[in-house]
């Protein structure tokens, strides 16, 4: 009996908090608090989560760029060095077959020569009264002859060879040309486009800075619409023809060849309006 008064009166102790007038309310206050911060340890877990998930993101497209730009180093590099050395096996034909074109022209002065000095050396025998026979003339003249055949083919062969060769110099300077030409031009529309993006970044918003960007679809589709159909270009443009006037109207004058972009406020309310 003594054990069940003491237990009762335990439960009685126990029990007694929760008679009380406003316990309810600061138990719920108390649950209500530790949700929060349930919540919040949740949130800057989430937070914590993306930002480094954004991090490894933004890390994993630099290696990327870097990776990019790294090969198309390497390609250049490897068609600069193709180039070079193409060129240089080129020039190295090119000398070789200059010297033999030198070879030739030499050996083409030789037999000349040999050719005078046996008309000299016959002249001179003649007026000592020592005469060739006619055999002797016919076998000079027949390899002198069979010579410049020869040398003439060879002549020919050289010739065609350089003009091989200045063809395949003049064709890869005309492709070195047109590689600069196209780089050129693509620099020209990258910096194009990047003017484009600014206007248009002025004009509409930037499309990953401003939030409220889907809201403004329809006024791009509006604006946009003559890139898309005709009829709607045909509209615009009578639309624009009734205003044409010389750059001297005294009334109005000439329509710009572009976007017309916002001036820069010229105070601070403006400027917190345009932000």
């Amino acid at each position: 009996r003594e054990e069940a008064e003491e237990a009762r009166q335990e439960l009685r102790e126990v029990v007694r908090p929760l008679r009380e007038p406003g316990y309810r309310e600061a138990l719920r206050r108390k649950a209500e608090r530790a949700r929060k911060r349930r919540l919040r340890l949740q949130r800057r877990k989430q937070e914590a989560k993306a930002a480094k998930e954004e991090e490894a993101a933004r890390a994993a497209e630099r290696e990327a760029k870097i990776d990019q730009w790294r090969a198309k180093c390497i390609q250049e590099g490897e068609e600069k060095n193709r180039e070079r050395e193409l060129k240089a096996a080129a020039d190295s034909v090119l000398s070789e077959v200059r010297k033999k074109q030198a070879d030739t022209k030499r050996m083409v002065d030789i037999l000349r020569a040999l050719e005078k000095l046996r008309k000299l050396r016959k002249e001179a025998a003649g007026r000592k009264g020592v005469c060739p026979p006619p055999s002797a003339d016919e076998a000079f003249e027949n390899q002198v002859e069979s010579l410049k055949t020869l040398l003439k083919n060879r002549t020919e062969l050289y010739e065609a060879e350089e003009r091989a060769l200045r063809v395949m110099l003049e064709g890869e300077q005309e492709e070195e040309r047109k590689r600069e030409m196209e780089k050129k031009q693509k620099k020209e529309r990258e910096k194009l486009l990047q003017q484009k993006l600014e206007i248009d970044s002025k004009l509409f918003g930037d499309p990953d800075e401003f939030p409220l960007a889907h809201l403004l679809q329809p006024f791009r589709e509006y604006y946009l619409q003559a890139e898309h159909s005709v009829a709607a270009l045909i509209q615009i443009r009578h639309e624009w023809d009734q205003y044409l006037v010389p750059a001297d109207h005294p009334e109005g004058s000439c329509i710009p060849p572009g976007w017309v972009l916002p001036s820069l406020p010229t105070n601070d309310t403006w400027a917190t309006a345009v932000r």
